[in-house]
């Protein structure tokens, strides 16, 4: 494969081998099916010879492709009209108008009216965590879920950071190329699991019920061999779910960059939404479309996100940003105590000798990551939103 220069070009380069691991990807539910006819072969014929059983298997196997194929697909279109339903169910997302939050509304669409690009909807989910997530299989469906947590923490031009993240997901095709991909990879621990409560439930128990010392043919090793491709298809399907991901954050920051012009807010994003991200009661196919996941996986081999750390370096390194450093958000679990500590920060701060004295005022203090507020002036559709 060509070597890819530029942003957009990595954006293509990196989309072709989503594609080719997605075809991967449904490459495991043929293996998983073979595996399946592989058990099924020994189970009713139990003193055949190993070489028979897997060329029965695979007999098997050619005929049951279509069906295989056929499953997978309407397992897709039912996804394709309620997996958003499903996830608002988990997350307990609702939409908003402008009404409900005019801030958070009007952010995005001055986002999206900036780059001509059509606005999703918008969600809110009552939750401490900070964090946020686009699904979504097509422009109608499209959208972006929030934290109540993460509204209350950052400040606008870190939303506005945190939106243009999750538009460039949608934008790449990143939101579509995961939803397929979870959806394949659920169906090849579905259809594992199955086999192996079908085989456990059975107590082993095939050939009339002889003692395995009678059993002279290659059931035992037809056996072994299809827990194995199970095994492996199912840890592959992990891995190249978690692949996707993560190949995508990179860009996806890189991205936000480039709608914003705004490095330092991605940035300080990063490090107030770091180790805060973790939604109570989501499953692991919620936690890897958001901005930042907290849960890690073994030698990081099915961790869904590159860590903050790299994230941040490489933002500082190709988009010209600052680092500030870890970021701590007094009892961000909190807010009213947090709200307390603000109003004591503002007001007053403690000398030397533990008294207290007067804060010096807020407007006077240096701040790295403000951004200038253009001018909200009229055009030929009245007063701009902003």
């Amino acid at each position: 494969m060509a070597t890819a220069y530029g942003l957009y070009s990595h954006i293509r380069a990196n989309r072709v081998r989503s594609i080719m691991l997605l075809i991967g990807l449904f490459f495991l539910v043929y293996v998983l099916v073979y595996a399946g006819a592989l058990i099924a072969a020994a189970v009713r014929f139990p003193n055949a010879p190993l070489q028979s059983l897997i060329n029965r298997a695979l007999y098997d196997l050619i005929l049951a492709v279509p069906f295989a194929t056929l499953g997978t697909l309407v397992w897709l279109v039912i996804a394709y009209f309620f997996h958003q339903s499903m996830i608002d169910a988990v997350t307990g997302g609702e939409e908003v108008t402008r009404k409900d939050q005019p801030r958070l509304f009007n952010i995005l669409e001055n986002l999206c009216i900036s780059r001509g690009i059509p606005m999703p909807k918008l969600k809110v989910m009552e939750s401490d965590a900070l964090n946020a997530f686009a699904t979504g299989l097509n422009r109608k469906q499209y959208s972006i879920t929030v934290t109540s947590g993460l509204l209350n923490r950052l400040d606008d031009p870190e939303v506005e950071s945190v939106l243009g993240h999750e538009l460039t997901h949608i934008r790449n095709g990143d939101v579509r190329m995961l939803v397929v991909a979870v959806i394949i990879a659920g169906v090849i621990s579905f259809f594992g699991e199955m086999v192996f409560r079908l085989i456990f439930q059975s107590g082993f128990r095939w050939g009339g019920g002889r003692s395995s010392g009678d059993r002279k043919g290659g059931a035992i090793g037809a056996i072994l061999i299809a827990f194995a491709f199970i095994a492996v298809a199912w840890v592959l399907s992990i891995v190249i779910r978690f692949s996707l991901s993560r190949s995508r954050e990179y860009l996806a920051d890189a991205g936000s960059v480039d709608l914003t012009k705004n490095p330092d807010a991605m940035i300080s994003a990063l490090r107030k939404i770091e180790g805060r991200g973790e939604l109570p009661g989501s499953t692991s196919a919620v936690m890897e479309m958001c901005v930042d996941n907290p849960r890690s996986g073994f030698a990081d081999l099915f961790a869904t996100h590159p860590p903050v750390e790299k994230r941040i370096e490489a933002l500082v390194k190709f988009a010209g940003g600052r680092d500030p450093g870890p970021i701590a958000i007094p009892d961000w679990r909190d807010p009213q105590a947090a709200d307390e500590e603000g109003d004591t920060e503002e007001g007053e701060e403690k000398d030397d000798g533990g008294e207290r004295a007067p804060a010096e005022p807020a407007s006077d203090r240096p701040n790295p990551w403000k951004q200038a507020t253009p001018p909200k002036t009229g055009g030929p559709w009245g007063r701009l939103r902003g």
